[in-house]
């Protein structure tokens, strides 16, 4: 006789019709409006918008402070996740409840922080030969602040779970430091690092309110996707032309993070076979 398992939810198919349910109404239903709004336009009305100098510019520096913003993130947060998990030491539990700072903090805060900071004549800002405030440097800046916390804590679990007995082996079978830091704990750390570096740009890529006051949207210079779209529905029949946008940013946007999220399964799918 067949014993069926009761689980504490309601069955499969209550729960998986309340699932797509939840998920039209937030998701697929609100972003679907972009692809009713544009299909009315040509392509080479689609393509007009899209090619505009401002746009242009926009989208590239968009993508551009992003990636390098998730890259000096995944640097940076490896170091200190490594020294929260691997070190005890006074003051740790400080150090890692700052960590989630970011999360808390609304973005407008952030970003009237880092612009007093970072100023000319500010704390920080005054010790630096370039400006920070009201350029890429500033952007950049805000894009790290904001995604440093999603490595961290992406991180952290998957340092736990290695055994520092695996670095004793491979000192003992007379691998260098460097050695063992590539060839055993970055092979198992991996799927974590593209996972965090995948968070860390995507909250990069949709960021508005720190980047506002530290750089300023200057045209052509610190004015990112998000502001352009904002601009765009404030001129006559402009929600069409911020519609063209934001669902270029979408299928741009989704098309980078597939091609992550590949990457990490094949890195996956590694870490499983040589185990």
């Amino acid at each position: 006789m067949k014993l069926i398992r009761r689980s504490v939810l309601p069955g499969f198919g209550l729960t998986l019709g309340f699932t797509i349910t939840y998920l039209s109404l937030i998701v697929l239903i609100p972003l679907s409006g972009l692809f009713i709004v544009t299909s009315r336009l040509t392509w080479d009305e689609f393509h007009h918008i899209l090619t505009n100098e401002l746009v242009r510019q926009s989208f590239a520096l968009t993508f551009r402070t992003s990636l390098i913003a998730a890259c000096v993130n995944v640097v940076f947060g490896f170091i200190v996740a490594w020294v929260l998990v691997r070190y005890r030491f006074t003051g740790r539990r400080i150090i890692d409840a700052m960590v989630d700072l970011p999360f808390a903090l609304p973005t407008a805060v952030s970003g009237i922080a880092l612009a007093q900071i970072y100023s000319e004549k500010g704390w920080l800002g005054q010790f630096f030969s370039f400006p920070i405030r009201g350029t890429e440097y500033g952007v950049i800046l805000a894009l790290i602040f904001i995604g440093l916390p999603f490595v961290i804590r992406t991180l952290q679990p998957s340092l736990e779970e290695i055994e520092v007995e695996l670095e004793e082996v491979s000192a003992s079978l007379g691998a260098s430091r460097f050695q063992t830091f590539c060839f055993v704990i970055f092979p198992m750390i991996f799927p974590a690092v593209i996972t965090g570096f995948a968070m860390a740009f995507a909250r990069a890529l949709g960021e508005y309110g720190s980047v506002l006051f530290i750089g300023g949207m200057i045209p052509g210079k610190t004015d990112i996707i998000s502001n352009v779209i904002l601009q765009k529905l404030y001129e006559e029949n402009g929600h069409i032309t911020a519609s063209v946008i934001a669902l270029a940013m979408l299928v741009a946007s989704f098309a980078i993070l597939l091609v992550i999220n590949l990457v990490q399964m094949w890195a996956n799918r590694r870490l499983v076979k040589v185990d």
